[in-house]
């Protein structure tokens, strides 16, 4: 019996392959490695498919087949909520195409286990400090509209097929848990931040006025190891016969602004450095937490780590 991750050469996707491998569990890779790095997922074997193309099905069918597959945990994806708004009818084939093209083979190989790698960007700007999962969905990108649909394809497999499914709704991730798998993309509010003051540069703050404590956005910051073991802990909880949800936050329910953020930087680093205030951009709202209560109080799980670790671990990893 082994484990597919799709996508298990990415940054968050190596961290879980990585925790699978050290309780003995057999894992399989499927990765196109457009974004993954091999050398992340150790021994765990790699089969190279784009499950977004049209013979996938059949590679995925294979490979399930070959490796005695018994569940699933799926993050191959694209995940730039600024080139999906650029491209949204290429994000929809990738995203919603692969997804059922491994639905597919899920049901022609009658393997019923699987953790959905969702977003909290479902949510799209609920005028709430801390989001609970009952609250409507209103994805303002076309990203958050593919995993929100995501999440829907999960549920109607589940009423055709009997598919048990988990959806983990992620807040901002970072940190690493091994400085081998460390987050390579500037994409994000951290290594964006390292980037520019390697550069010599003032990290752009985008936003001071807003209504919190120090006037800039306040995000939900959870360590990317706390989130592989929260898919650990999904993965497990479908082995369950009494599963009450299959949604599920996963932050600390704890937000961090971004001045907050900088300034555990310079404590973290020793850089000294200012920041470049810039105005509002579109479409981010003041305050976004995760209520993780359903979590916490389903899967037994919390996160560990705060925005120290974070940034600690972090910075480690990048030097």
């Amino acid at each position: 019996m082994s484990v597919l991750v799709t996508g298990g050469a990415g940054y968050i996707g190596s961290h879980v392959v990585r925790l699978l491998q050290n309780r003995g569990e057999s894992v399989v890779v499927v990765d196109d490695l457009s974004t993954g790095i091999e050398k992340r997922i150790g021994d765990a074997q790699l089969v190279k498919i784009d499950i977004a193309t049209e013979s996938a099905t059949s590679a995925l069918i294979n490979t399930i087949r070959a490796n005695n597959v018994t569940s699933v945990i799926h993050f191959a994806a694209r995940k730039q909520v600024g080139e999906s708004v650029a491209n949204p009818e290429w994000y929809f084939q990738q995203n919603l195409g692969g997804f059922a093209n491994l639905l597919t083979a899920m049901r022609e190989t009658q393997v019923t286990r699987l953790v959905f790698s969702s977003s909290a960007a479902t949510y799209g700007m609920p005028d709430v400090p801390a989001v609970d999962e009952n609250i409507v969905c209103e994805p303002i990108n076309p990203y958050g509209q593919t995993k929100l649909i995501g999440e829907w394809m999960l549920a109607n497999a589940a009423t055709a097929w009997g598919l048990r499914g988990s959806n983990l709704r992620y807040f901002n991730v970072a940190g690493a848990g091994w400085p081998e798998l460390a987050d390579t993309a500037v994409a994000n509010l951290v290594p964006i931040v390292f980037a520019a003051i390697r550069a010599g540069e003032s990290p752009k703050v985008f936003g001071s006025d807003y209504p919190t404590n120090d006037g800039t956005c306040v995000r939900d910051y959870v360590h990317v190891l706390d989130l592989a073991e929260a898919h650990l802990s999904a993965l497990e909880y479908l082995e369950q016969e009494h599963r009450p949800h299959n949604t599920f936050n996963v932050g600390t329910g704890k937000g961090s602004s971004v001045l907050e953020v900088l300034e555990q930087v310079r404590q973290t680093t020793g850089i000294n450095f200012e920041a470049d205030l810039q105005p509002r951009r579109a479409g981010d709202p003041p305050a976004l937490a995760a209520d993780v209560t359903r979590i916490r109080e389903t899967l037994n799980w919390s996160a560990s780590r705060g925005l120290k670790e974070i940034i600690e671990s972090a910075w480690a990893a990048t030097n």
